[in-house]
């Protein structure tokens, strides 16, 4: 039986439980950027016409340029990282695979949905999300040095926080790897559906024929160009979320919270009952994220601009 796939979000039914409109909420359960990238005009033919291969390669070559992917390694465009965690187990004959407890939990349902075995030794397959999702812990890579397993899935959806972190440069390039990347967290695009995947020539190219012709939509290829090319943006959004955790820190936790862990759009935090901070949180309008296998467990993500004060009453 497949573990439940709970996930950050679900508002709507957060209002039918506690009352009010979506207009009254602050969705903070999710880890998305609530300061998303501004929407540019799309041309009339990104609606009308099929996507054509011009805007697709214009696409994954912003893409490379943005994560400095080397020219050996392979750049696939797709409609959001959830497609290709469900592909995921599709890229070899089932077996084992490694996937750490505590963790993004999609990727567990695909390959255990796919008949695969799951483990916490070395396998055919691992799984690694790094930053992880809701630890914030990095993933160094040094303990894939010496092993020879057959595909190394690299979730990197919240890794856009530090570009520094990334493992695009020194392991898109290794046999069996392929590196996953979101426009929903970091830039808030989450309803854009835009995703990559980043690495093996040949497992990328076993997913772009699983995905078929025409996976990524007219307006999506050109807002995610657009947003792919906009270092300014980027840049300058790193140094906004730097403040905006640091203040969001503070407020928590002089409400008695300790922080456990998180990244710059996310935080965790240990409490003595995360239910109980749901709840209370819920009744003004305030929406957070708590896990099944820890009741100390309270994840946040940053409010929009002009909703701190929300929070803090909240609080």
């Amino acid at each position: 039986m497949n573990p439940p796939r709970d996930h950050g979000g679900g508002l709507d039914a957060a209002i039918a439980k506690y009352g009010g409109k979506r207009a009254d909420w602050i969705d903070l359960s999710t880890g998305i950027n609530p300061v998303h990238y501004p929407v540019p005009d799309v041309p009339q033919y990104g609606w009308t016409a099929l996507p054509d291969m011009a805007a697709v390669n214009a696409l994954e070559a912003a893409a490379r340029d943005f994560w400095m992917v080397p020219e050996q390694a392979a750049v696939l465009a797709a409609p959001g990282a959830s497609a290709l965690i469900a592909n995921m187990p599709h890229l070899l004959p089932t077996g084992r695979v490694q996937i750490a407890q505590r963790s993004y939990n999609e990727h567990e349902a695909a390959f255990r949905g796919a008949g695969w075995e799951l483990t916490s030794e070395n396998a055919e397959a691992r799984v690694v999300v790094h930053p992880n999702n809701p630890t914030g812990m990095m993933w160094s890579g040094q303990d894939e040095a010496h092993t020879t397993r057959r595909l190394l899935v690299i979730d990197e959806s919240f890794c856009d926080i530090a570009l520094g972190n990334t493992h695009v440069r020194e392991m898109s390039l290794q046999p069996g790897v392929v590196i996953l990347k979101s426009l929903g967290k970091f830039w808030g695009l989450a309803g854009l559906r835009l995703g990559f995947a980043i690495g093996d020539p040949v497992m990328i190219n076993q997913l772009k024929d699983r995905l078929g012709p025409w996976p990524v939509s007219g307006p999506a290829l050109e807002i995610g160009r657009r947003a792919l090319e906009d270092m300014r943006w980027a840049n300058a959004t790193r140094q906004r979320l730097t403040v905006d955790v640091a203040r969001m820190d503070a407020i928590v936790q002089t409400k008695g919270a300790e922080l456990i862990g998180g990244t710059a759009l996310f935080r965790l935090y240990k409490v003595d009952n995360a239910l109980k901070w749901q709840k209370k949180l819920a009744r003004r309008r305030v929406w957070s994220r708590v896990f099944p296998y820890d009741d100390t467990w309270l994840r946040l993500g940053l409010p929009p601009a002009d909703k701190w004060g929300q929070l803090e009453a909240a609080l």
